[in-house]
């Protein structure tokens, strides 16, 4: 998903600070039988914007799951959530 929405931000010509772009990642695994299984992963982006940009940024966040081969491919087996800090520049 990380990729997918910096090409959503790239798509709408948002130049956004790369270098500050991070995004963390954690998961929940639960036991079922003798294996385990992953049954979440919460994804926590940190993003620097041009100010005026947070309208189409926020469109970009809601959209970019819907464009991630990854996302889509495990949507119904994983609970996936994210959120966003966002600091304009």
């Amino acid at each position: 998903m990380y990729g997918s929405l910096a090409g959503a931000l790239s798509a709408r010509k948002i130049r956004f600070n790369r270098e500050a772009y991070e995004a963390s990642v954690d998961g929940r695994i639960e036991g079922v039988g003798k294996t385990i299984r992953i049954t979440e992963i919460n994804i926590r982006y940190t993003l620097a914007i041009p100010q005026g940009t947070r309208e189409e940024t926020e469109r970009a966040l809601r959209v970019h799951p819907a464009g991630c081969p990854a996302h889509e491919s495990v949507k119904d087996a994983i609970r996936v959530t994210w959120e966003a800090d966002i600091e304009e520049f």
